[in-house]
């Protein structure tokens, strides 16, 4: 007996090392059900719709409940929109194959009609999935509806129309008084000296020009697409600074503060930017004594993004007002000059389009800075 009982103890080791084994296999399996359970609870419940997609027959191998809920349909209907959204994947994968990289993943915009008829706007995340366990080629993906973000957007596009409109209307409205009395005084002028009549001529020309810039940039299309329709590098920091700080007149004097880490390119729309620059320049001239100094900076801001800055050395802006600068048709109280208080609200419209932010305030030293912020792109 004593000769077998070496054979009979490892038997017995092998016997518990099996259990062992076999004890956490079923603990591993259990916890991977209880994972897939979680994982098929977040699919079902989610927002957005997940699919499977079988890349040679175009059938779908799975898609989740809640691509029935967005767009009503059954799962019949919901392979049948598969299969002629799909109808691209063959020669998707064809380019795959070749060595072409560039549409392993691809983020597309759908329409399809929902179930009750109403328009659906969706956006479809793919990305194709090698053959891997004796499965072929599949595509893995999912669908999000983005119906209401287009109607903010078309929302959004309306209101700077309207703007757009207001303003084109405010500038119009004088330009036109002005325009019809020029041309009276041009056609009556024939007893004038050549003196008036170069002045006639200049105030014409003035309003022309005038008029060219709200076509320019104050219609309600070219409004609607600024911040839209961005270039993809913009401009140097330092050029549309410098290009700003030109327009000051020679009874002040400007100082040009740049960072070293500014990007290369600020994106956005470089008119537009020009515009509003110009305005807070035209503002700092107005209302800051002949002689004194304007500085125009530019740095990285400590939040991200980058500001753009605007100070003088005027009075300030009286503290009952700062709250109200940028309101339309708003004037100060040291607001000496002629004009119909919308040079600042247009100036912000224009910096909440690029989604900035434009904020003045005044400086403990005396006089006031206005900062543009504008975010950088990822």
């Amino acid at each position: 007996m004593l000769p077998f009982l070496p054979f009979l103890l490892l038997l017995l080791a092998g016997a518990i090392l099996m259990a062992l084994r076999f004890v956490q296999l079923r603990r591993a399996l259990l916890r991977a059900r209880g994972g897939e359970a979680q994982f098929r609870l977040l699919l079902e419940h989610g927002r957005d719709a997940v699919f499977l997609l079988d890349a040679a027959t175009l059938d779908l191998i799975y898609i989740s409940p809640a691509a029935q809920r967005l767009t009503g349909h059954d799962l019949p209907a919901l392979r049948e929109h598969a299969a002629r959204l799909a109808a691209d994947v063959p020669a998707r994968l064809q380019r795959w194959r070749d060595g072409d990289a560039s549409r392993v993943t691809l983020l597309r915009e759908v329409a399809l009609a929902h179930a009750d008829g109403h328009a659906l706007a969706l956006e479809i995340s793919s990305t194709i999935l090698p053959a891997a366990h004796g499965r072929g080629v599949t595509l893995a993906g999912s669908v999000r509806d983005v119906s209401a973000a287009h109607a903010q957007e078309a929302a959004r596009e309306q209101e700077q129309k309207r703007f757009a409109s207001m303003l084109s209307h405010e500038f119009r409205t004088p330009l036109a008084t002005i325009d019809g009395a020029i041309q009276r005084l041009v056609s009556t002028s024939a007893e004038a000296d050549e003196a008036t009549r170069k002045r006639y001529v200049k105030i014409q020309t003035a309003v022309d020009r005038l008029l060219a810039m709200i076509d320019d940039y104050l219609s309600p299309e070219r409004m609607a697409a600024i911040g839209r329709e961005r270039a993809a590098d913009g401009i140097a920091p330092l050029a549309l600074l410098q290009q700003a700080a030109a327009t000051v007149p020679a009874s002040h004097r400007v100082r040009l503060e740049l960072d070293e880490d500014l990007p290369a390119r600020l994106r956005c729309d470089v008119p537009g930017m020009a515009l509003c620059l110009k305005i807070l320049l035209d503002n700092a001239v107005k209302f800051s004594p002949p002689g004194s100094s304007i500085t125009v900076a530019g740095r990285r801001a400590s939040a991200g993004g980058v500001e753009l800055c605007v100070r003088d050395e005027g009075p300030g802006v009286p503290e009952a007002e700062l709250a109200h600068i940028f309101e339309k048709g708003f004037r100060g109280t040291h607001a000496a000059h002629p004009g119909a208080g919308l040079g600042l609200y247009m100036a912000r419209a224009v910096v909440d389009v690029h989604g900035g932010s434009l904020q003045g305030h005044n400086l403990p030293e005396g006089g006031a800075v206005f900062r543009i912020w504008l975010p950088l792109p990822v």
